[in-house]
């Protein structure tokens, strides 16, 4: 059973907007920290964004200002509103969430962005 599925990926044109959600189907309600991944293609997985305890948020450099993450009231969902997208933002988006100091991801979501 996968726990963590996300949604919301496509292909956009360079500037536009998508939205990413992840919802976590393990519990009621989820007060672990969550989050999202990138992986571009020969490149290494790296840290987006962060929704951690007490509503911290944390952005990785290259989407502060465009990206804004969130989550649900009941915590279970986790979302990723990408603005101003670039070429170079195209891959795969993994959510996650932090289990025991373990991180749990999903399967993924393609976003590409086309010039």
């Amino acid at each position: 059973q996968v726990r963590l599925v996300e949604s919301g990926g496509g292909s956009v044109q360079a500037g536009g907007s998508l939205r990413l959600s992840c919802s976590d189907s393990s519990s009621s309600f989820s007060i672990e920290p969550m989050g999202w991944y990138r992986q571009a293609p020969g490149l290494q997985r790296e840290l987006v964004a962060a929704y951690g305890s007490g509503a911290r948020t944390d952005y990785a450099d290259f989407v502060k200002g465009r990206f804004t993450i969130s989550r649900s009231n009941s915590g279970k969902t986790v979302y990723l509103q990408m603005n101003s997208l670039k070429f170079e933002d195209t891959a795969v988006y993994y959510c996650y969430v932090e289990e025991f100091g373990s991180l749990h991801f999903g399967r993924g979501t393609q976003v590409t962005v086309f010039s």
